[in-house]
């Protein structure tokens, strides 16, 4: 008995009306990112695995799906080191390649290794799938797709300005209301981190209080003690489980509590700017909201961070975030090329959309005539036809066999196809079209012209 197939833990098909509402989100992010001057990259599905580990933390590192190399990996790994069943040392001598956890690293990479050919600021956005050895959950999978837009080449403010609107237009073209934008920035956690006394711990003090939303500030607290931050520091954070208020109020009181720290002023001021920039553009659709909590637990980020929080009542976790990196190129030999961007997650847009039931009917659309085969003649007679309905940007297609007739409308039926076309000897006679409308059950005898024109109405 031959074995069910099957597909990976977190991975998904997609049947041809899922592909249609994906598509739709697609061409959405799409045409925005082209309206604000972003150009279109693709980079390998794939890279060298020094060029990913390292840049996402311990835990990133963790979720890297690593490739083994082609051939008999294992000969290189000596008795010794085999012996000892080191994972991580093993995985480096049998693995020198991995798949893509995030675009954000590979186009840094694509900077530095095509300085020379890109024009300065470069505004990119890629469109690709990601892959995370994660634990698979709703709305978190092992292959995803991210729709990335970045800046580098700029230190200019007007860049994340610029990013919260691209987030508005997107989400009021998808017509998904009650978005909200938080954004924080890694200076005034630095500067928190300093107050406490925990600066030499600011990876983990933000990949910690980066999950105070998920496991509350119990477990937020334990986890930064047991990283090794005194209990006295943990204490002074209190005030800023406790912060409230509109944007403005929550600035006041930041002002004060990071009053002795030059890099957390320094955060504030970069926040008070880009708040003040939004106030006068207006949002049309998304609401800003400053989240002294948010901390993106990615290495590379050093100023604004952001992060999309669905409409309140969709269980979903962000569906967008992005950045400030001032030097991520510079992991790659390039100095001092600051770069800002942010991301979609499709695959959780998706979900909401759908939950909300916000998809337009007509993405979904496949076919709008199919034509009946009643035999060669009659098939030859409609795919001359067929070619001119599609020249008027009609979909059209002849049913391959000249099956019953009941079998060929119940075809048209099941997907939905709401014409129909039969064409018999009387018709090829009279060079016409009986065209039959599939909700009301009405028949017309009409030329090709009227055919179309009926058609496209």
């Amino acid at each position: 008995m031959a074995h069910k197939p099957s597909i990976p833990k977190g991975t998904r098909d997609f049947n041809p009306e899922q592909v249609a509402k994906r598509n739709y989100i697609f061409e959405t992010i799409q045409e925005s990112f082209e309206t604000f001057g972003f150009q279109p990259i693709e980079t390998p599905s794939f890279e060298n695995s020094e060029t990913l580990m390292g840049k996402y933390g311990e835990e990133g590192d963790r979720l890297i799906f690593k490739i083994l190399n082609s051939g008999d990996f294992l000969a290189k790994v000596n008795n010794t080191l085999y012996a000892s069943k080191d994972s991580q040392k093993i995985t480096t001598t049998i693995s020198e390649k991995a798949l893509r956890y995030d675009l954000t690293v590979p186009f840094a990479r694509y900077v530095v290794q095509h300085q020379n050919d890109i024009e300065f600021p470069f505004k990119r956005y890629q469109m690709q799938p990601v892959w995370r050895a994660d634990r698979p959950q709703k709305g978190r999978f092992r292959e995803f797709y991210q729709c990335d837009a970045d800046v580098v080449g700029s230190t200019s403010l007007w860049q994340e300005v610029e990013f919260i609107q691209l987030y508005d237009r997107v989400f009021t073209a998808l017509k998904l209301p009650g978005v909200t934008i938080k954004i924080n920035n890694r200076k005034l956690l630095s500067g928190i981190a300093e107050i406490i006394g925990a600066s030499d711990k600011l990876i983990d003090f933000t990949v910690a209080l980066d999950k105070l939303d998920k496991i509350g500030p119990e477990k937020v607290k334990a986890e930064m003690i047991s990283k090794g931050i005194l209990e006295t520091s943990i204490a002074k954070l209190q005030p800023l489980f406790e912060l409230s208020g509109d944007f403005n109020a929550q600035i006041t009181a930041l002002e004060s509590i990071l009053a002795q720290s030059e890099i957390g002023k320094a955060g504030i001021a970069e926040l008070t700017f880009i708040h003040k920039a939004i106030s006068e553009l207006e949002l049309e659709t998304a609401a800003l909201k400053l989240d002294v909590t948010l901390a993106r637990g990615l290495n590379y980020y050093t100023g604004a961070i952001f992060e999309v929080a669905a409409p309140e009542g969709v269980q979903m976790g962000s569906i967008g975030g992005g950045g400030r990196y001032d030097d991520l190129t510079g992991i790659f030999g390039l100095k001092n090329m600051s770069g800002v961007g942010i991301s979609f997650g499709l695959d959780r847009i998706y979900l909401v959309l759908e939950e909300l039931n916000l998809f337009p009917e007509t993405v979904s659309k496949t076919i709008d005539v199919l034509f009946i085969n009643f035999g060669d003649a009659e098939a030859l007679f409609s795919l001359k036809a067929i070619k001119q309905l599609r020249l008027q940007g009609i979909y059209a297609e002849l049913y391959p066999d000249a099956a019953k007739m009941k079998k060929q409308m119940n075809h048209a039926n099941k997907r939905n196809i709401p014409y129909v076309v039969l064409v018999g000897t009387e018709e090829l006679t009279q060079n016409t079209f009986t065209l039959k409308n599939m909700k009301s059950g009405e028949q017309e005898n009409l030329s090709l012209n009227s055919l179309i024109q009926k058609v496209k109405a």
